[in-house]
């Protein structure tokens, strides 16, 4: 008798303490902190140059989405690869290249979003001198997102854009400095065209969005509002924000003075408005 008074008491206290546990909420909704998730620099299998790879989040059956922030420093990109259910890419800074197996290179910059179809044979990456960094978001098919192949060759990677190819249309390719220097000094457009930015320009050792930066800053402090103008619309080509132009400026008004900050200011206003 005592035998089984000791049994049902036991059991009583394994029923009593099961329910004092609160059992995990399996749809509750959960936050993943910003650095919460482990970085990684990409492989050197699978990468070319400098790439780093932040986890957003990973598939949770019955989902089967992952998202990556891959940053690419300038000129580095994927090898060739391919996803069986396809990828989203989601442009976030900077400026880069994508291509397809069999078609031209094509430029994407901040704000595009790309779909790679399933199957496609395929690279991206950052553009020469410039980072990029993009959401790449892929789903699972059998417990596999992606195949990797042959890394992509210089020479792939270098090739004329698709939008620099050969065109039908025989009008005059505006110049470089078109919005800044008007054709009646033809040879200082010239010099302008080929030593400021088909020299300096094109360096390796500032991206086009550094200098963009160095160069608006330039003419915020010297209180160029003309020649800040067209420099503004190509720091948006190469990749800086407006937000981060605004900072800029706002920065500057403490070295450089108000009413060169307040006439930036106005210029910006003038340039976004018309983005």
């Amino acid at each position: 008798m005592r035998i089984f008074v000791a049994i049902v008491i036991s059991l009583c206290m394994l029923v009593s303490g099961a329910q004092g546990q609160t059992p995990k909420d399996e749809g509750a909704i959960r936050i993943m902190r910003s650095g919460s998730q482990p970085s990684r620099q990409g492989s050197a299998e699978n990468f070319t140059g400098s790439v780093r790879v932040d986890p957003l989040f990973l598939a949770t059956a019955p989902a089967r989405a992952s998202g990556f922030l891959v940053t690419f420093e300038p000129g580095a990109r994927t090898a060739w690869h391919t996803h069986p259910l396809g990828q989203i890419l989601i442009v976030t800074a900077g400026t880069g290249r994508v291509q397809r197996w069999g078609d031209p290179v094509e430029e994407i910059r901040q704000g595009d979003v790309v779909w790679i179809p399933p199957g496609q044979k395929h690279w991206h990456g950052a553009a020469p001198n410039s980072s990029m960094a993009h959401i790449a978001i892929v789903e699972q098919l059998d417990g596999k997102t992606v195949e990797w192949m042959e890394k992509v060759s210089d020479a792939q990677y270098g090739a004329p854009l698709h939008s620099q190819g050969a065109s039908t249309d025989t009008g005059a390719k505006p110049r470089p400095s078109q919005g800044a220097i008007p054709d009646l000094a033809p040879k200082f457009a010239e010099l302008t065209d080929d030593v400021l930015y088909g020299d300096v320009w094109e360096r390796p050792e500032l991206s086009k969005r550094d200098r963009s930066l160095v160069t608006v800053a330039a003419l915020i402090a010297l209180n160029r509002p003309e020649q800040l103008r067209p420099h503004l619309i190509r720091a948006r080509e190469n990749g800086v924000t407006q937000q981060e132009l605004i900072e800029t400026i706002t920065h500057l008004a403490f070295y450089c003075g108000w009413p060169n900050a307040v006439n930036a200011i106005n210029v910006a206003k003038e340039v976004f408005s018309k983005k």
